[in-house]
Parts: structure tokens; sequence; C-alpha cells
């Protein structure tokens, strides 16, 4: 047996033991966060699940969801979101009501103000890395469906460690779907359509519960650093729009709406189609490669929030980059990164040219990380920056 994987002995009485340094990967991803409309408070003010800003419920079976909220006026939007996650390989999730701004009592809407609030309330979530708004489509409006999905996308940029899954307008016109996405400016998120029928109820519903679900079952047997496409949606029975090939060729090429589509295959079932992101950045347009990017720093987050108590000088450096070194090793191991040889996969720098006079003076440890999600030796580069206010990336 080698003396690197067991204890040896080298003077009587004394046993020394190598320690392999093992990457702590125990971070889960393909956890989304719902944000739904109820109409409830009035009637239930004592109830916590619905006081407002309420408290994010966690859930591991669908079933829970109809023990916490069944009793309560609650969207079939959301209902059916959560219960398609759960269909689809979701496996934990965290639900968090809002209040309803229509005074219709049986419709269901979002203001960008309870959007806001609740948004501000989930920024302590560190155990998501999703976001779903499926209420948001109760709005007739396009322009207002636009501006709440904005208010999204710019959370999930600002937080950096989550990753919206947005929906597609209910409409046949390709145009207008174009115009939804073009207002969409950011990285962290994903537009899906078509909306999908399922059982129970008459109209379609948005998808992004059930697209929720494929993220989750995706990392769960690939990794995160698969494309999220391909796969059967389960508890579909149908899509509410078919888009030819040519037209959804036009939507995503003559466009470059970045708009993924779930289509119907005979003798194929129904799958979801396309992972593209709304980004305009190159490097940044695959759901994988922002979504890889997304856990190496909530991975940081995680393992290296002690570095604050540290002296910033050339042993901390040392550590920082060792601990990244086998973090991204591991990750190329899984085939997250390509490359015949870790050089060609990623490379780690933190030293004092990364960390001059001025940067350990602002009280920052900066180190730079580059990746090769897609092509060996082509490196997307961040810059892993912690601070005051933890850890951020560039």
């Amino acid at each position: 047996m080698s003396p690197f994987n067991s204890p040896y002995l080298t003077a009587p009485g004394v046993i020394l033991q190598d320690i392999a340094l093992i990457p702590r990967d125990d971070l889960m991803t393909g956890v989304p966060v719902f944000l739904g409309v109820t109409d409830a408070q009035s009637n239930h003010p004592s109830n916590q699940l619905l006081e407002f800003p309420a408290i994010p419920q966690m859930l591991t079976l669908w079933p829970q969801f109809l023990q916490l909220f069944g009793r309560y006026p609650v969207s079939d939007y959301l209902t059916h979101a959560v219960r398609g996650f759960f269909e689809n390989g979701g496996r934990l999730c965290y639900v968090l009501l809002l209040p309803n701004a229509s005074p219709n009592a049986t419709a269901f809407s979002l203001t960008m103000d309870t959007l806001g609030q609740g948004l501000q309330t989930i920024e302590t979530l560190n155990t998501i890395d999703l976001v779903c708004v499926p209420d948001i489509m109760q709005l007739t409006s396009s322009r207002e469906i636009a501006q709440l999905q904005a208010l999204v996308l710019e959370h999930c940029d600002r937080m950096s460690d989550r990753f919206a899954i947005l929906d597609s307008l209910n409409t046949a016109n390709l145009e207008e779907i174009n115009q939804q996405r073009q207002q969409l400016i950011g990285n962290n998120g994903a537009i899906y359509g078509s909306w999908i029928m399922v059982e129970t109820v008459s109209y379609p519903i948005p998808p992004c519960g059930h697209i929720a679900g494929i993220y989750a079952q995706n990392d769960r047997e690939s990794g995160v650093h698969r494309a999220p496409a391909n796969y059967v949606l389960k508890g579909v029975l149908d899509i509410s729009l078919a888009l030819s090939a040519s037209d959804w060729q036009s939507l995503n090429m003559e466009h470059g709406a970045g708009v993924n589509w779930i289509h119907s295959f005979k003798s194929r079932g129904i799958r979801v189609w396309g992972a593209r992101t709304v980004s305009q950045i190159s490097g940044w347009q695959y759901v994988n490669v922002r979504r890889l990017i997304i856990t190496v720093l909530r991975w940081a987050e995680h393992n290296l929030m002690g570095i604050g108590f540290e002296p910033n000088d050339t042993t901390l450096w040392t550590r920082i980059a060792r601990e990244l070194t086998v973090y991204c090793e591991s990750l190329w191991q899984k085939g997250a990164l390509q490359g015949q040889e870790p050089e060609e996969a990623f490379y780690v720098k933190c030293d004092e040219e990364t960390n001059p006079l001025e940067v350990r003076n602002a009280g920052q440890v900066v180190a730079e990380v580059g990746l090769s999600p897609t092509t060996p030796s082509e490196f997307i580069v961040i810059s892993l920056v912690h601070g005051s206010s933890g850890i951020t990336f560039a």
C-alpha cells in the first residue's frame, strides 16, 4: 500500500499520515425559489406563512405544498409550477408567497413594489441557485411583464449566485416574443416558451417550474456543466404553440433572441430544446456555462469566507490558490472543463500581481481564475474578490 494514502512509521512511536486535500463539494444545485401570489392575508392575518414579508418555506415533496398552502387561494400558475418542478426531478425548493395586487378577488397580480420586496426577502437565501416567478405572467400588459422580468434578472445579476428561469409571452406573434426578449438586459437568466397544458386545468400555464425540475434532474445526473436540454417534460399533455424549425431559427438566428422552446416530437415526446441565456456577451450565452461560473462563485463563498480574518499576505494567497486549484481540478476530472491536461482546462492566480498594495489597503483579496468550459485553452477569466461584503466576481 502506498505511504501516500495510509499511515506509515518513520520512527518508533511516531506515525505520519499524508492527507490528500479533498475539495468540499457540498453545495446543491438546481434549487429554485418560487415567488407566487396569494389572496389570503386578509382572511388569515395571524399566519406567518402569509405575513408580508413572509418567510420562504422549504419543500422537499409536492404534498408539502398542499399541506402548507392548499387551504389558501394560491394562484394556479404557482401551484402547477411547484408541482411541475417535483414531477420533473426536483428535490428541494423554496416558496415565498406575495400579496395579491389585484382588486379582483378571482384574479392574481404582482406590482414592482411587491416583487421588489419579495426579491429583497430572498437575498439571504444562500441555498438557492434558481429563481422562478410564474405569476408575472398573470399580467396582461407585455410592457409590465418585461419590467417585472427585468427586475428579477437584475436581482440575479446583482446577487451573482442565482439564475432566473423566465417565461415567454403566450402568443403566436414571434415579434412580440422578440421584443420581450430584447428588453431583458443581463447575464443570469434564460427565457422559455411555449406554454404548456397540464392536468386539472383547461388553459395553458407558464413552463418555468417544469424547466426548473429539468435543471435539477440534469444537475444530479450529468452535472451543472451539461446543457439542460433534450429532456422529456413530465406531467405535460401538450404545448400551446408549436413552432416550425424555420420559425424557431428565425426567432433565434435572425433576431438573436436566444429563446429556448419546448417542442412536441412525434414518438419522442414533449422536450425542452435549447440552452441559451439572454446574455449578448460572448462566452455567457449558454445556460450551462453561466451556471458553472455561478457554481464556482457559490463554492468560493461557501469555502473561503473565513479568509477575511487572516493576514493578507503570501501565506494567504498560497492557501487560496491551492484550494481553488484543487476545486478546479475536481471540475476538470468531472468533465466540466475541457483539456487533455489541467493546464489546458484552468488556471488559478493569487499573488502580489492580483493583490497590489492598493487592493490590500482596500481590505480585499483578489484571485484570478481562468476556466475552459467549452474549448481547451480558451479561458473565461473571472476575478474572485473577497471584501467586506463577501465574495463577488467580475
